[in-house]
């Protein structure tokens, strides 16, 4: 029984990211192999006979279920539960290839909306080779392509290039859907690209892409039905679609062999949600050109520029970085309690509902539709900073962002803080989309300086916007289109994944390498310094964007608002700061100021003397 115990603890750090699934198995196999020790046997005849009643019933040993128990309490009472950053070293291996995949097109596809008797295709393509992982948990490279709007002959000439593909090949599944949101998209089958044998002088599928037939059994049966009953009037119409792939290889890999990972291209998705949007009182430019036209037109004559329509849309976005992303950035969820356990694992049916709710809610957040834009630009350059500083409006507003590394270096953050009543923004589980193994994670803010240097002081020589007022940006101008303005302050603040603060400068060194001109700050989440530029941070939010204060008054796993939501929004929008208080907040309320209690009794139910939103009973 205690070899087991004794092994797995010589591993070493890394093995203590896994504690509960060691003990479970270890009572999993004293389930299947009784231990002679374990083993019932009869109790020792007292030397007095008669008197074995006097002494008692003997005590009963403890079963598997109390050991669980027993273990559970101990992950729960843990001042250090499992989890965190993960020493586990990268495998070794030989040296692989760097392949270029080109998604050219689809043809003859189904039409899968009714409606426009077309589809909005794309495709995802997951990766998986026989290259080992640091665990098992840890997720397969995965690409989507952008999704074309009404076409039945999509054509998306979309790169992936994949870094330290090994020797012994791959296997490359590509997924075809029609985006339906926000119903379930419609999948219209697969394509599964097998190769045995890699190397420099592979041939591969060069340009245009070699044909392949696409697998109809996996695709929606209400799309085929449609396109045979459309087909059935014409001779000589397939029923199969074909997807059109080329696969090079481009030369050696750099090292570390043990990790495969997204070369290029650089590219971005920014989603939109406008009823997240009404609920956040986050509002952006209503023609999306007006992101770029401010800051160019900011170098001109120096005018304030015409900032345009504003609308209500809450912005999350994705952009992938170029890798490798340091081996150092490896942290697994902690496992606080043991139902985090069972959330991220999926296992049990309490496990499984409260995944599947927050996979839901990921797909909300980070939902494709016709607002999603896309773009693609060169990485590791001025551009890319640029990009990044648009996409996180500059130095606007106080915001403070939430954010989550991926392994394969796709950075995913939104606007959240503390004056957002909807927890589930400031959730790093929901941003990960409950993966158990990430890079890093935390929150970020940009900031201005008053002159073009890039430095990674977190207390300059100079005066900084937001916290400070500086001429020649927001709020009263355009923000400079330059980089070397910015710096950007990023902290490892996550309950979730608890990254090590050791790690810090390496995730410093990575961002650094991917935006050039951008002065990285690195803080710790306990240092007072980063509480310190945080606390001020939230006090220009407040300043310069006055907020909807909201407590969503439902369980944080509903899916979906309401009709009647909707005239809520617009009582609270005119309600302002003060926003809709729960009964909780509102008895706080009561107990911080008691003589409210009096003017309370003195109004009569449905006088209209009421402070927020209608139905929400906040006393004036």
């Amino acid at each position: 029984m205690s070899a087991p115990v004794e092994k797995a603890a010589d591993v070493g750090s890394g093995s203590q990211d896994r504690p509960l699934e060691t003990n479970e198995k270890t009572n999993q196999d004293s389930a299947d192999h009784t231990n002679p020790q374990d083993a019932p046997h009869p109790p020792n005849p007292p030397a007095d006979g008669p008197d074995e009643k006097q002494n008692g019933p003997v005590q009963r040993r403890s079963t598997i279920k109390d050991r669980l128990k027993e273990q559970k309490g101990k992950i729960k009472n843990k001042a250090k539960p499992p989890g965190g950053f993960d020493s586990t070293p990268l495998p070794d291996a030989p040296p692989g290839y760097t392949v270029k995949f080109t998604f050219h097109r689809a043809s003859n596809l189904p039409a899968a909306d009714y409606a426009t008797g077309s589809s909005d295709p794309y495709l995802t393509a997951t990766l998986t080779t026989s290259l080992p992982k640091r665990h098992k948990e840890d997720p397969d490279l995965v690409f989507r392509t952008r999704t074309l709007r009404k076409t039945m002959e999509a054509e998306w000439e979309q790169d992936w290039i994949v870094a330290n593909v090994p020797p012994s090949g791959f296997r490359l599944k590509c997924r075809l859907y029609d985006e339906d949101w926000p119903d379930h998209d419609d999948r219209l089958g697969n394509v599964i690209i097998a190769v045995s044998d890699l190397n420099e002088n592979w041939e591969g599928f060069p340009a245009p892409g070699k044909e392949f037939e696409v697998k109809k059994r996996s695709g929606s049966k209400r799309a085929y039905i449609l396109k045979a009953c459309t087909s059935a009037f014409a001779k000589d119409v397939s029923m199969t679609p074909r997807l059109y792939v080329s696969a090079v290889v481009l030369g050696q890999s750099d090292p570390p062999y043990g990790q495969m990972y997204t070369a290029g291209p650089a590219y971005y998705f920014k989603h939109f949600s406008p009823m997240i949007g009404r609920l956040t009182g986050v509002k952006v430019n209503r023609d999306e050109a007006e992101d770029s036209n401010d800051a160019a037109s900011s170098q001109g004559n120096g005018k304030q520029p015409d900032r345009g329509t504003k609308k209500y849309d809450f912005q999350a976005n994705e952009i992938q970085l170029s890798g490798p992303v340091p081996p150092k950035l490896y942290h697994r969820f902690v496992e606080f309690r043991p139902v985090i356990g069972l959330l991220f694992r999926s296992s049990g049916l309490r496990g499984k509902v409260l995944n599947k709710a927050l996979h839901h809610q990921h797909a909300r957040v980070y939902s494709f539709r016709d607002t999603t834009t896309w773009g693609t630009f060169e990485p590791c350059t001025e551009e890319a900073t640029m990009q990044f500083l648009k996409m996180a409006h500059f130095d606007e507003g106080g915001r403070i962002f939430t954010y989550v590394l991926t392994l394969d270096g796709s950075l995913k953050f939104t606007e959240t803080g503390k004056e957002f009543g909807i927890d589930l923004l400031s959730k790093h589980t929901m941003h990960s989309d409950a993966a158990i193994y990430i890079a890093c994670s935390g929150e970020f803010f940009i900031r201005r300086h008053k002159k073009p240097h890039v430095t990674e002081d977190p207390e300059p020589d100079e005066p900084t916007h937001p916290d400070q007022i500086v001429q020649g940006g927001p709020p009263m101008e355009s923000p400079p289109a330059k980089p070397q303005y910015y710096q950007l302050i990023i902290d490892n603040d996550s309950g979730t994944y608890r990254p090590d603060k050791s790690v810090l400068p390496y995730l410093q060194t990575y961002l650094e390498h991917n935006f050039p001109g951008l002065g990285v700050v690195t803080l710790a989440c306990d240092d007072p310094e980063d509480q310190k530029l945080k606390a001020a941070q939230a006090k220009v939010k407040r300043r310069e964007g006055p907020t909807v204060n909201m407590v969503l008054n439902r369980s944080p796993s509903a899916s979906s608002f309401s009709s009647d939501d909707i005239s809520d929004l617009e009582d609270m929008e005119r309600a302002g700061d003060r926003g809709r208080k729960s009964k909780k907040e509102r008895a706080w309320d009561l107990i911080e100021e008691p003589r409210r209690i009096k003017e309370l009794r003195g109004k009569l139910p449905g006088d209209g003397a009421s402070d927020g939103p209608s139905g929400s009973g906040v006393a004036s």
